[in-house]
């Protein structure tokens, strides 16, 4: 199978992972219904949102933690038509070979990197890695590196900073073997132990914090009494977000980043720490297919960025983005209430008069 067929067939398995603090990659396996990642994605918290091409963004429960061999498993979603792939055989596989590595790295949706195995058992801390020279970056971290039979032999799990191309993969000999011994408790929070490979769950855990076997101190994925609120600048968009109704767990994309949905517009926001500001952009319908039609468009957004205060409309690629920018020192609740709202109300006002007005064509979503 080429390179395109596998990435066909792997964009309904590919699952999107955000916290409150990264993002990150997974991917869904039929055989157990459950998603697969890096327990370094997951970051310590017991829940998570996912998202994915067959399926709009929900939470999902982590179940099962691994960290000596980086792995975790989350509930998978409860609907969508998600791609059904097998597990390959990793003592089948050959220094040379030719793999594929697919993720989402620096957030872009569903990206594949092609390459060889440069060395199919190289040893780190007691454990066998692939070492591939695909391009593996920040974001594919958990997602599946596929062999030419469409198959997964291994989980990226990550880089060497400063290498030319050195990522590594986790074989799937020590995923098979980890979703086998979950099987039977399925449904249940656990944690294997780092130190004998115990599985420690919630009815056998030693003083609930302790693994029965061999007495280490572990921490299975349990969801917190009292969420740990972010501060600042953060704090305040939160607060406002709440306050217009939308669903702020749901709404973060890793730290200081949220995605909303206000009609047919997509609404990303970002607080810039660094620079202290506030950026919101809309992204609202695509340039028309019509040639005669992008000159009367170009004049409308022209027109518009002359009347409208404090909104800006603008073409990135084939989008139409409408954007806002706030400095931190100027927002507070009520001015930050203001703005948002006004943006979202004109985003989803422009996106339907866009699209009827000068025939601009619905936003692909990746």
């Amino acid at each position: 199978m080429d390179a395109q067929q596998i990435i066909e067939k792997y964009q309904k398995a590919i699952i999107q992972i955000a916290t409150p603090t990264g993002t990150g990659t997974g991917f869904y396996i039929k055989e157990f219904d459950l998603v697969v990642t890096n327990e370094h994605v997951v970051g310590g918290n017991a829940e998570v949102t996912i998202a994915g091409k067959a399926f709009d963004k929900v939470f999902s429960r982590v179940w099962y933690t691994d960290r000596r061999h980086d792995l975790a498993f989350l509930e998978a979603p409860k609907s969508g038509d998600l791609a059904e792939i097998r597990l390959g055989i990793y003592e089948d596989m050959k220094d040379g070979d030719e793999v594929v590595a697919i993720g989402n790295p620096y957030g872009l949706n569903y990206t594949a990197t092609q390459g060889v195995i440069s060395k199919v058992d190289r040893i780190r801390e007691g454990l066998k890695y692939i070492q591939i020279d695909a391009a593996i970056n920040p974001g594919n971290s958990g997602g599946p590196l596929v062999n030419t039979k469409a198959e997964v032999i291994g989980i990226n799990s990550f880089i060497i900073r400063g290498g030319d191309n050195l990522g590594f993969a986790l074989p799937v000999s020590y995923l098979r073997e980890a979703l086998q011994m979950y099987q039977p408790f399925k449904g249940q929070v656990s944690t294997r132990c780092f130190s004998c490979d115990y599985l420690v769950t919630s009815a056998n855990i030693d003083s609930g914090k302790y693994c029965p076997s061999c007495g280490t101190e572990v921490s299975l994925p349990m969801i917190p009494e009292k969420e740990v609120e972010p501060v600042g600048a953060a704090k305040v968009i939160e607060d406002i977000l709440r306050e217009l109704g939308k669903d702020v767990r749901l709404a973060r994309e890793g730290a200081n980043n949220w995605s909303i949905k206000e009609g047919s517009a997509k609404i990303k926001i970002a607080y810039n720490a660094e620079n202290f500001f506030i950026a919101g952009d809309a992204y609202l319908c695509q340039m028309p297919s019509d040639p005669a039609k992008i000159k009367p468009l170009y004049q409308f957004l022209l027109e518009e960025n002359y009347r409208t205060n404090g909104l800006v409309l603008s073409c990135v690629k084939q989008n139409i983005v409408l954007s806002s920018i706030m400095y931190d020192l100027d927002m507070n609740k009520d001015t930050g209430a203001a703005t948002f709202r006004n943006l979202f109300k004109k985003a989803d006002d422009y996106d339907d008069l866009l699209k009827k007005e000068y025939g601009c064509l619905d936003r692909l979503e990746e």
